[in-house]
Formats: C-alpha cells, structure tokens, sequence
C-alpha cells in the first residue's frame, strides 16, 4: 500500500520559514515523482513544485520559486519542501502527491497524502 504522510505545517508568523516533509513508503521511490500542491480556503489545488525520486531533477510550478525549495532523500524516501519569507497567502493546506509520469499537476498525480495545514499571520 502507497502512502503518504505529511508533516511540519504549523502556525506561523509572516517572514517566517517551515519545512515541510513527506515520507513516501510502498512504492520504488526512484521510480517516481513527487511534488508539493497546496489548497488555501475557497480556492483550487495548486502545485507548488516536483521533484524526481531518483534524480533530483525539479520543477518550479509556483511563480514564486525563490522562497520554495524542495528537495528529497532517497535514503529515507523523504520529499522536503522548505518555504521562507511566508506571506498570509501562503495559508493553505500542503498535500504531497506521487506520479510515475514526469507530469506536476494536481489532476495527474496518482497518490496523495492526507495534507498538513501551513497558517501564515500577518
């Protein structure tokens, strides 16, 4: 069974920094694609970045690449995705997915995890 557990949202102060973190398990994680996609109130899923399992190669979706940075461990099978300078718009629940494609969009990614809530104060 493929799972995805998300971890590190938390509330915090606007200029602030988090990282989150995914720990992927019942897949060959090389094999894969993994990205970060987040969902504020009242809005669609947005995909926020990728990365390939085995090697590294990233795609910034988010027009705002240089306060994300996302980045994996094949050793632990761990996705990361680190975000500074949050901003209030930053609030939203962060969700990491998997995809055997080399694709980063929310409607192509095959498993999901359950999100963890990121909340930004001004």
């Amino acid at each position: 069974e493929v799972q995805l557990v998300e971890s590190g949202g938390d509330l915090v102060q606007a200029g602030g920094s988090l990282r989150l973190s995914c720990a992927a398990s019942g897949l060959d994680f090389v094999r894969y694609v993994f990205g970060w996609f987040r969902q504020a109130p009242g809005k669609d899923r947005e995909a926020v970045a990728c990365i390939t399992g085995g090697s590294d190669v990233t795609n910034y979706v988010t027009s705002e690449k240089g306060r994300f940075t996302i980045s994996s461990e094949r050793a632990k099978n761990m996705v990361t995705l680190q975000i500074h300078s949050l901003k209030p718009e930053d609030t939203a629940v962060y969700y990491c997915a998997a995809v055997i494609e080399r694709v980063c969009t929310p409607g192509a990614m095959e498993y999901w995890g359950k999100g963890t809530l990121v909340t930004v104060s001004s």
